[in-house]
């Protein structure tokens, strides 16, 4: 989807029959405009809808794990995946200093990086 200069990638299911996916490609084509291919195509995401957080029992010890050194090549790129998100508004400031986890990059398809993090 998208222009030459500009593609959008989308995925659709080979279990769907032929006539029904043509219909799907016509419909997401005819309405690209609606969905969100990056974080700044997502302006005002309201975090009382969906906002993740680390929840605490007084009774579990703070953990902070270990630093992990990364490749540099990795590093780079988990860099900039946290300031676009950070600069969409997507990440704030840790309010649990006292649990630390590492970042555990995952390759995606296309080279850059999906964020993980194994609490």
């Amino acid at each position: 989807m998208g222009e030459e200069d500009e593609e959008k990638e989308v995925k659709i299911g080979t279990n769907m029959i032929e006539q029904t996916r043509e219909k799907l490609r016509t419909l997401l084509k005819e309405f690209k405009d609606v969905f969100a291919w990056s974080y700044q195509d997502m302006p005002g995401l309201d975090s009382d809808i969906v906002q993740h957080r680390l929840p605490l029992k007084p009774e579990c010890p703070p953990i902070k794990q270990k630093l992990r050194r990364m490749k540099p090549i990795v590093s780079f790129n988990i860099k900039e995946e946290v300031e676009k998100q950070f600069n969409a508004g997507f990440l704030t400031v840790a309010k649990y200093p006292q649990w630390v986890a590492n970042v555990v990059p995952v390759p995606k398809k296309n080279g850059k990086v999906r964020m993980c993090v194994d609490y």
